[in-house]
Parts: structure tokens; C-alpha cells; sequence
């Protein structure tokens, strides 16, 4: 997600927090985990929505309070939950033990997981690939022994807390590289051979997780033919391409709005074009529009529901109008959420994989 959008994260400690090994159930009585299509949303914000007194409920008129979790998965049809990884939070939040925190909670409520590693101390996204402060003086060399350790150390306290991620990403939103200037794209090997440290400390814990390159901007082939072919000319190693699909950030030559149906259009397009070209299925790990356009944004997820792809993760949904200074791409309307979120619902009463 574009950090343009967002003011400094508050600072908050996370301290006292829930910590992930304490009475933990067994696994085989968390209910089972669903297979196939992943109907997923990014819920990275919420612990700190619950330290500053956020309140969920469910949609119609009795409004019952409920945890969020629970309630994306029961009342929206959510079978997957995404959370992003920073490398050291100054305000913990995304750190390591929040991330297993959140995780745990989707572990216990049957969710699949997707982890998504920002390599970063804060925001990673197109126009802000900052290098984490611990790691600005290390050699290349010792860059991508530095990311795989993390990569390691996270993956492996997820284990040990009983989670099995079913994917993980490998930067967020690399289009321009990752960890700047190193991993620039200008540097195609050193991009590709910063992916690939990632790419192998993942397999070293998860052999069976799925990594992710992600990129923003579905719509914009130019994008992924550049990205992908560096990794395909120097030897990167992926098993999908992420999208993240944001209709609201994309203008016509003349600036004016494209609009969803021909984003969409543009999208579904290039992933039938990068799917042929690359070999590697396609997911969604981001979408989302104005939380006022409910009607919309629920025809957006069915459309890309319905193209070739793995699954459609919406991002941060629960956030209310304006949080955290300005976000307004969520779909819940005063605690609840709208009618967005329906197809996936919809999908699950069905029992579509």
C-alpha cells in the first residue's frame, strides 16, 4: 500500500502484550483450515486498533460486538488473514511479536496465513523502499545473510507458536527493488540475489510455503515485464506473482479517474499475460477502494474473483474513514462491515474453491 497516504504510525507500545506460546490449545482443535481460493484480508493494524479502543460489530441492525477476526470469518466469508512483517518497529507494532500475536489468533480460528515481509523499519511500498537502520552499513554480502536471519528468526518463531503460513512475500510492493539502493532495480543482480537470500530462508523453515514477488499496480504491464524479467534473466526463484489493484490511484493521460471497470479490465489482461509469459500463478494480495463506494468495490471483488487468480486479499477492511491519518479504502461503515465484502461471503455459503 502507497505510504504517501499515511501520517507517522502513533507511538504506542505494544508492551503487555498477548504473547503467542501462552496456554496454547492443541492444533488439531482449531477447526480446519479451508483449501483453494483464498477469500484474504490484510488485518496488520489490528492490535493497535484494539490498544486504542476500536470496536467491531456485526452488519445490520443488532450490531453484537464482535472480535475481528471471528467476525471476517463468519460474517464476511474471510478464509485467510495477511499481516506484514517490519524489521524493527520503533513503536513495535508489526515487529516480530505482534506479527506472532496476530498470527496465533488466525492459527485458532482455522485462517490460512500470508506473511509479508516489508524489509524495512517502517512503510516498503513504490515510492518508499528504505533500508532497515541496523543494516545501512552492511556490505552486500552481509545484506542478504542480515535479511535471511530475519526471514529465519520470524518464520521459525511461527512455528514454534504453531502456525504454518500458507504464503509469504518477499518485500512488499517491489516494483522500484527493495531495501534502496542495493536492491534497486538498477541493480538487477543485487535485487535478484537479495530475493533469492529471501526466497531460500523461507524454504529453509516452510519448504512447502508459497513466495511471493509483489508488485503494485495490476493493471500496468510494464511493471511486471521489468520486474520479472530481471528475476528471470539473473536467476531468481518465486513460485507467484502478487498484485496489489487500487483503481483509485490510477488516472487517465489527462488525470482524470480510469475507473474500476477499465482498471480491472487492464488487470485481468496482464495477469493472463504474465501467467503465459512467466509460468507462475497470480494472486491478489491487495485491493481495495473508497469505503463509500460499497456497491462497487463488491462488483470489483466479484470480477476478480472470477479471473484466473489464487485468491483476492482486501486490505486493512476493518479501518474506520480517515484512520491513522487519512486511510479511506476500508469497507467497514462505523464498526461494521458493508456490503464489499459479499462476494466473499457469498463464495463460502456457496462452497466455491
Amino acid at each position: 500500500m502507497c505510504a504517501a497516504m499515511f501520517a507517522v504510525m502513533m507511538s504506542v507500545s505494544c508492551g503487555g502484550g498477548h504473547h503467542a506460546t501462552d496456554n496454547e490449545e492443541p492444533a488439531d482443535k482449531h477447526p480446519a483450515k479451508e483449501t483453494g481460493f483464498a477469500r484474504g484480508a490484510d488485518v496488520s493494524w489490528l492490535t493497535q486498533m484494539e490498544a486504542e479502543g476500536l470496536k467491531f460489530f456485526t452488519p445490520g441492525t443488532q450490531r453484537v460486538e464482535k472480535e475481528c477476526m471471528e467476525l471476517l470469518r463468519d460474517d464476511c466469508g474471510v478464509n485467510a488473514i495477511r499481516l506484514r512483517v517490519w524489521v524493527n518497529p520503533e513503536d513495535g507494532w508489526n515487529g516480530v511479536e505482534d506479527v506472532v500475536a496476530k498470527a496465533v489468533r488466525a492459527e485458532k480460528l482455522g485462517l490460512r496465513t500470508m506473511i509479508d515481509f516489508h524489509f524495512s523499519d517502517t512503510w516498503a511500498d513504490p515510492g518508499k523502499q528504505i533500508m532497515p537502520k541496523a543494516w545501512e552499513d552492511l556490505s552486500y554480502d552481509e545484506l542478504k545473510k542480515a535479511l535471511a536471519a530475519h526471514v529465519g528468526d520470524v518464520l521459525t518463531a511461527l512455528k514454534s507458536a504453531g502456525v504454518t503460513p500458507e504464503w509469504v512475500q518477499v518485500g512488499n510492493e517491489t516494483t522500484p527493488g527493495m531495501m534502496h539502493p542495493v536492491g534497486h532495480v538498477d541493480n538487477p543482480e543485487q535485487l535478484t540475489g537479495l530475493f533469492n537470500a529471501g526466497y531460500d530462508a523461507v524454504k529453509a523453515v516452510f519448504p512447502e510455503a508459497k513466495v511471493i514477488a509483489h508488485l503494485d499496480q495490476g493493471n500496468d504491464q510494464w511493471r511486471y515485464d521489468r520486474f520479472f524479467d530481471i528475476l528471470r534473466d539473473n536467476g531468481g526463484r518465486y513460485d507467484m506473482i502478487g498484485m496489489s489493484l487500487y483503481p483509485f490511484w490510477v488516472q487517465t493521460e489527462d488525470g482524470s479517474p480510469a475507473g474500476w471497470e477499465k482498471v480491472s479490465d487492464d488487470c485481468i489482461a496482464n495477469i493472463a499475460h504474465v501467467k503465459e509469459k512467466y509460468g507462475k500463478p497470480v494472486m491478489i494480495c491487495e485491493i481495495g477502494m473508497q469505503w463509500n463506494e460499497a456497491e462497487e468495490c463488491k462488483a470489483l471483488i466479484d470480477k476478480m474473483m472470477k479471473a484466473d487468480v489464487e485468491g483476492v486479499f482486501y486490505w486493512e477492511p476493518q479501518a474506520p474513514s480517515g484512520y491513522n491519518g487519512g486511510y479511506q479504502l476500508g469497507c467497514f461503515d462505523n464498526g461494521a462491515p458493508t456490503v464489499a465484502l459479499d462476494p466473499f461471503k457469498e463464495a463460502k455459503t456457496q462452497g466455491i474453491n
